[in-house]
């Protein structure tokens, strides 16, 4: 199969690439052409017009869309990469109160940690623009790894990631359930988050780790899994932080289980070039001075 020219022609443009990324991001041209309100023709003349450029197909039938070519694949990658990076680059020449901050976190830490830092910030610095990408742990670090992101708000990096983590803050994994639930943990349904999760992650190393194999019940979000813990279905793992309200009430408690807590920090984690919103951000919320005890910790060293 060939691959795209290493002189790569004037033609791909921004804007070719975001609507050749909306292609593979949506599976179908009618889908990304709603999405980027323009016709479907338009999206196929983009693409057609990028293929004939580099000289390789892009896309395959699959079912009632298409999917990327192993060369599509490559050039998706490259394409988010470039296109985080412009970005970074347009606000670099801005003054950072005037830039782009683009920020990232698991669900778990944008509904009970990221709130109160997110408005610090946008208190003292009113006029950065702010946007937020709720997404599982695995997607937030593929979005930092192509300049996508500028912080991350997740547990670690994986290794090998060649991302930084900049801050942390102590937390951890703990079992709640219902106080109705009455049972022997590891009899009990588990309550798991979706695919990508890194909380499900440490669920299932946990459970090899006690070689137990009870029954399972994938309920996709944070939210729904803690619900129905509350409604006893079941036992689940979950950052203490976020159901701290639910203990103080009495509607879950943390059951004994051997390995568990699991201590999994907060990190603020960034590409290894800081851009200058970012930084304004990551100096904010580890100072205690300006956020209190919700402040993190600095570090400085590689997440992987």
């Amino acid at each position: 199969m060939s691959s795209p020219r290493d002189d790569l022609p004037v033609a791909v443009t921004w804007g070719r690439m975001q609507t050749f990324l909306a292609v593979v991001d949506r599976g179908s041209v009618r889908a990304a052409a709603e999405a980027l309100h323009v016709t479907p023709p338009a999206v196929s003349a983009a693409v057609t017009a990028m293929e004939r450029e580099l000289g390789v197909r892009l896309f395959v039938k699959a079912g009632r869309g298409i999917t990327p070519t192993e060369a599509g694949r490559s050039f998706a990658d490259s394409c988010r990469t470039l296109l985080g990076m412009l970005e970074e680059a347009r606000d670099g020449v801005r003054e950072a109160e005037r830039s782009h901050l683009r920020l990232g976190a698991v669900e778990s830490a944008s509904e009970v940690v990221l709130p109160g830092l997110m408005a610090a910030f946008v208190r003292t610095y009113p006029m950065v623009e702010l946007s937020l990408s709720v997404l599982p742990r695995d997607d937030l670090f593929a979005r930092a790894g192509h300049h996508e992101l500028d912080v991350v708000l997740a547990g670690r990096a994986p290794r090998g990631s060649q991302l930084v983590s900049r801050a942390s803050r102590p937390n951890e994994l703990v079992l709640v359930a219902s106080p109705t639930l009455g049972k022997d943990p590891l009899k009990a349904t588990w309550l798991l988050r979706g695919p990508g999760s890194g909380t499900r992650g440490s669920t299932a190393t946990l459970l090899t780790q006690l070689d137990a194999r009870p029954r399972t019940l994938t309920l996709g979000t944070h939210g729904a899994v803690v619900a129905a813990a509350r409604e006893g279905l079941g036992v689940t793992l979950v950052h203490a932080e976020a159901v701290r309200r639910d203990l103080d009430a009495g509607r879950l408690v943390v059951l004994p289980l051997r390995g568990t807590p699991l201590d999994r920090p907060w990190h603020l984690t960034t590409p290894r070039s800081l851009t200058r919103a970012a930084r304004l951000f990551v100096d904010l919320v580890t100072d205690p001075a300006a956020v209190g005890a919700e402040a993190f910790h600095l570090r400085t060293r590689p997440s992987g």
